[in-house]
């Protein structure tokens, strides 16, 4: 998986999943939310019912009350009482009234007729439970609201009925009337389709907004990936422009060098060498003069070698695999020191070489970068070198005591502060950092490398 994928994917996925958190969160308390209410219209709806309920029987006992209230409990005034209470309706043909003895036989009925007279003590529902003796337990308990199963006449089915029952203990009857509660399942259900389309459409809603953000953070990945892209391309061509640069610097120095010095010592040792040919093949006088030049050709072949061991160490001090990182710094600062007439103070602390190969190569090439600065730029008197080895990394810090210069306009010139690029580049390529800072006082750098 390329980096950008990573990158777009741990962008996306923890999207995702908040998306997905805040969706379930959002279910789960609609869905709670969606009980409570329907909890609460239930409790309300039938509040209201259980309120009217009473009422009507209230109005159904206020239009007897005068023949109950009378003392006469004959025959005729019985039906009469019946005959009243049996005319009382409302909400169409299932709100009726009845009346029951208390031995369980009904004594009027007016949408069921066939079961006037009717023992129906032991009659059950479904469930087996005994409903008849529960609307008389209710009843004969001072009167109250009690749950069955009955037959709805506008529909012919058995289904749940709330009854509100009171007792007439003058003429052994229970009195009562009731509501099919199936019309109230009827309305819940509708709340409940309704809730339920609510919260489908606000997972849409969420699901519409997490592939919109989706695809806004892929669009923003690629476009941020196309323009990083091309940043990349542009600062690797510059690199590699640098690179080409400072290869060609540097075979333009070593050629400077095997010119104006080595080559001009090998033309001399050979004039020296052809002299001291031509003075041995003379008269017997001759051969201590050509001592003379062949010494001074020895002489010059010392300072040949002197100029290649130079160079060679210019290009990768032997110090530096032979003896480490330390040593190799130490003598770079004598030899600084004997060149530029600076002194140099070296310290380390700690297990300094405790880095890479590559890293000890970057570290040394930017001290020789540092002191080169000093010695071209800072007019400084002493400079300090530390290398400092802590517990997860190796520290390098080359201080001077010079006039300083201005860091951030030396960083955004074009053709000047190339070395400290260098340094930058050298170190972000080793996973290390480096810390610059220039005042009237002096600069002090700090190479930080990881341990191995």
């Amino acid at each position: 998986m390329q980096l950008r994928q990573k990158i777009n994917l741990l962008a996306i996925a923890p999207l995702i999943l908040a998306l997905c958190a805040i969706a379930l969160a959002v279910r789960h308390q609609a869905t709670l939310l969606a009980q409570q209410q329907r909890a609460t219209v239930e409790a309300a709806y039938l509040a209201s019912k259980e309120a009217e309920l009473e009422h009507y029987v209230s109005l159904a006992t206020r239009s007897i009350a005068h023949l109950y209230e009378s003392g006469r409990n004959d025959a005729a005034t019985l039906n009469e009482a019946k005959a009243i209470i049996s005319r009382l309706d409302y909400g169409g043909d299932d709100g009726y009234f009845f009346i029951y003895d208390l031995h369980g036989t009904n004594l009027m009925h007016p949408r069921q007729p066939e079961l006037v007279g009717r023992n129906l003590w032991d009659l059950t529902d479904a469930n087996g439970n005994p409903t008849i003796q529960r609307l008389l337990a209710r009843a004969g308990g001072g009167g109250g609201f009690e749950r069955y199963m009955w037959e709805k006449p506008s529909t012919r089915t058995v289904v749940p009925k709330l009854g509100y029952v009171v007792v007439l203990p003058r003429w052994g009857w229970m009195l009562g009337t009731g509501i099919y509660l199936d019309d109230v399942d009827r309305a819940l259900t509708k709340i409940d389709t309704q809730v339920s389309g609510n919260i489908h459409s606000t997972m849409l809603w969420i699901a519409g907004i997490a592939i919109a953000s989706i695809l806004v953070i892929a669009l923003s990945g690629l476009a941020l990936n196309i323009s990083e892209y091309r940043v990349a391309d542009a600062k690797l061509k510059v690199l590699a422009q640098r690179v080409v640069r400072s290869q060609e610097d540097e075979r333009a120095r070593l050629s400077r060098d095997l010119h104006d010095g080595i080559s001009q010592w090998l033309v001399s040792i050979k004039l020296q060498i052809e002299s001291g040919i031509v003075k041995l093949s003379g008269h017997a006088a001759q051969p201590e003069s050509a001592r003379v030049s062949f010494d001074r050709a020895a002489s010059q072949l010392n300072d040949v070698l002197g100029e290649v061991r130079r160079i060679s160490h210019d290009l990768r001090p032997a110090l530096l695999d032979d003896l480490g990182l330390t040593a190799a710094l130490d003598h770079l600062c004598h030899e600084f020191s004997e060149h530029s007439s600076l002194p140099v103070q070296f310290a380390s602390h700690g297990k300094a070489d405790q880095v890479s190969d590559v890293g000890k190569t970057v570290l040394f090439r930017i001290a020789q970068e540092a002191l080169t600065n000093i010695k071209r730029h800072a007019g400084a008197s002493a400079v300090q070198v530390s290398l400092e080895g802590e517990d997860r990394t190796v520290k390098l810090s080359v201080s001077d005591n010079g006039s300083g210069f201005d860091v951030a306009h030396i960083a955004e010139h074009p053709q000047r502060g190339i070395g400290l690029r260098n340094m930058h580049e050298r170190l972000e390529a080793v996973g290390g950092t480096l810390e610059l800072t220039s005042a009237a006082d002096g600069t002090h750098v700090v190479a930080t490398l990881p341990r191995c």
